[in-house]
């Protein structure tokens, strides 16, 4: 999935990983993507659909002015799992794919409140 992501126009770095939904099985794909300018959601959403089987796209993105990693140049996770997609408590800009609008948004805390109680699901 990584791959794909940093294949689209602006996309430096792509760091893939899979965050906990409430009341769910399983984990929900995110990026954390960095970029050379504002990303164009729509034309990256487009992307996603010519590049990825839906199952392997990202649910939720997370903007980043770099992608932190190791010594030997690995993408740390660890951290940004731990993190998760709370509004609330990460800095960073996010945005979750709305099932209803089939198109990236900006994740509130009131949606962020929607995603933790199941009224929002995929």
């Amino acid at each position: 999935m990584a791959e794909a992501l940093s294949t689209f126009a602006g996309v430096k770095e792509a760091n893939v990983y899979g965050v906990s939904i409430p009341g769910t099985d399983g984990r929900a794909g995110m990026a954390a993507l960095s970029t050379a300018h504002a990303l164009d959601l729509q034309a990256f959403q487009k992307h996603m659909e010519r590049n990825l089987p839906v199952y392997a796209r990202p649910v939720f993105l997370r903007m980043q002015e770099y992608i932190e990693a190791t010594g030997t140049f690995k993408h740390t996770k660890v951290q940004l799992v731990k993190e998760g997609f709370n509004p609330s408590t990460i800095k960073d800009p996010l945005y979750f794919f709305d099932p209803i609008d089939k198109q990236y948004q900006r994740l509130t805390p009131e949606i962020y409140d929607q995603i933790q109680d199941g009224r929002i699901k995929w």
